[in-house]
This record gives structure tokens, sequence and C-alpha cells, in this order.
């Protein structure tokens, strides 16, 4: 994996393919000497060391923050443009404005005055955008089990509102609830 670069800003997105829930996105900037073990794409990790690398992100970053697009901006922009529009809240929400911008996949509306460039499989390349991934995964996992709370039929404490045959099955006997994505084949 290449080293981190202080002032270029790693960007990643979760639950894109869910079927509930908002998506999530991450801009975090690393110290050049960062490089924890395990430290990849968060779907490679573990959710316990996902756990522990989210903590240490947080606390030996340059900087780092959090976007998210609600159900209702996914229902009326489509998932693609919702990633970006949660992935543009993150990197306004950077406490340090990084040079450039080194996003996770194959496409990017340009954020305003930084230039950018789009890997495809950039969480296992570069630890910047994996810190990215980590981050987006590891909160909206969190918020998925706060409305798993209030909505204990759907399993999302474990399925973070994918579509599992066990949510489907859930939707299918008790119907989509309003964190349910408008538009998404449910069934």
């Amino acid at each position: 994996m290449l080293p981190a670069d202080f002032d270029t800003a790693g960007v990643d997105e979760a639950g894109r393919g869910c079927l509930a829930g908002p998506v999530f996105a991450a801009a975090v900037l690393l110290p050049p000497d960062y490089a924890p073990a395990f430290l990849n794409d968060s779907k490679q990790v573990t959710a316990r060391r996902r756990e522990v690398l989210r903590h240490d992100i947080i606390r030996e970053a340059v900087a780092w923050a959090v976007g998210e697009a609600s159900v209702a901006e996914i229902g009326a922009l489509n998932i693609a443009r919702a990633s970006y529009l949660a992935m543009h809240r993150a990197v306004a929400a950077l406490s340090v404005r990084p040079a450039r911008l080194l996003v996770d996949g194959n496409r990017f509306p340009p954020y305003p005055d930084l230039t950018h460039t789009c890997v495809v499989g950039g969480d296992t390349i570069y630890r910047s955008i994996a810190a990215a991934s980590i981050l987006a995964k590891t909160f909206r996992d969190e918020r998925m089990r706060e409305l798993a709370a209030a909505y204990p039929l759907y399993g999302w404490e474990q399925n973070a509102g994918y579509p599992t045959a066990a949510h489907r099955a859930a939707i299918r006997a008790h119907g989509p609830t309003e964190w349910h994505r408008p538009g998404f084949r449910l069934l």
C-alpha cells in the first residue's frame, strides 16, 4: 500500500448498495508515516478491527470528517449523486483544507478549487482512501445499529441495511419503513 501524503485527502463512501439508511462518506488526511496493521478496504477488515482502526485513525489523522446523504436525498438525486453529495460534505467538513483529493472509484464531480484523482480499488492501494473507507463504514454501521433499536424487525444491527435474504423477508412480512430507499428494488 502506498504511503499517506499529508496534503492529500482520501475519500470513500459506504452504503451505496443498501436497501435502507443513508449513504455515508469520509475524507481523511493522514500523516506520511501512518501505517497501522490491517489498514485496508473496510470490506477486507473484520468488524472488530474496523472499530480499532476507527479510533486510531481519528486519533492520528491530520484531519478527518464524515458526511452523509439522507434517504430523501437518495430518492431525489439517485444513489450515485447522493454518494457524491456525501463525499463533498465530508471534504467540506475537514478542519484542514487538502491540496488535492484521492477518490475511490471511477467518477467524481469536481470539488470547487481542488484537483482530484479517481482510483478504482483505491481503498486497497492508498492508505488515506482505506482510512476513509474505514470511517465511512463504521459511522454508517453505527447509525444502522441506532436505527435497528427503533426498527428491530429488519435486523439492521447485523445486515446494516444490505439486501440479505433475512432483510428482504422482513420487508415482505412487515413492509418498508421510512428508512427504506424509495426507487430501490426491495423485494
